[in-house]
């Protein structure tokens, strides 16, 4: 969810694109935000079923609509399927809570193994179009992006382990997107000399 986010953030500095920005950060943010209200409405295990449906209808949304899913969408639905399943069958909140860590941890993976093994750059491939600096700012912006995903899984568990619940739902939706956006905003500011400038 992270990743696509980046990508068209970058070409804000194009207004034509404005819209489409938006509209991709809500729906990313969707399911985050209809786990909010259920939270806040009625209790975490409600929030956890809303979630789980939310993103199943916007991955058949997305089927029907473009008849196609992205990868990212599809492995944060199995992953919310799986540890949300888990949270209600057991009525333990601990799987649920997990789940941001387990999947930024998984992108990370995704990342350093396409890039060690495969010898491609995820971010490149996703950025190229908008971006073009050498390959050595690809290779440490790819790196840069691992490292913040890890952080970011420690950072999750760190306050759902010493913070209450409301204080971790909260977290889930402001906390972690603040931190997103900030380095979204840094990186497209330190990368600006190399955006590529849309055609006529």
């Amino acid at each position: 969810m992270l990743i696509p986010i980046v990508a068209i953030l970058a070409t804000q500095k194009w207004v034509n694109e404005k819209a489409k920005v938006s509209m991709k950060v809500f729906f990313d943010l969707f399911p985050v935000i209809l786990f909010f209200i259920g939270f806040k409405l009625y209790d975490i295990f409600t929030a956890t079923a809303i979630a789980i449906g939310a993103t199943i209808a916007m991955i058949i949304y997305s089927k029907l609509r473009h008849g196609k899913v992205e990868k990212m969408l599809m492995i944060n639905g199995v992953i919310i399927t799986l540890l949300g399943g888990i949270t209600l069958l057991l009525h333990d909140k601990t799987y649920i809570m997990w789940k941001p860590t387990v999947l930024y941890w998984l992108m990370a993976t995704v990342l350093l193994i396409s890039n060690l093994l495969f010898k491609k750059n995820l971010i490149q491939q996703m950025m190229g179009k908008m971006l073009n600096p050498p390959a050595h700012i690809w290779q440490k912006l790819n790196w840069l992006w691992i490292t913040f995903l890890i952080v970011l899984g420690f950072v999750n568990i760190y306050v759902f382990q010493h913070y209450s619940e409301d204080a971790w739902v909260n977290f889930k939706l402001f906390g972690v997107t603040s931190m997103m956006f900030v380095f979204m905003i840094a990186q497209t500011l330190a990368l600006k000399a190399y955006l590529i400038e849309p055609a006529d």
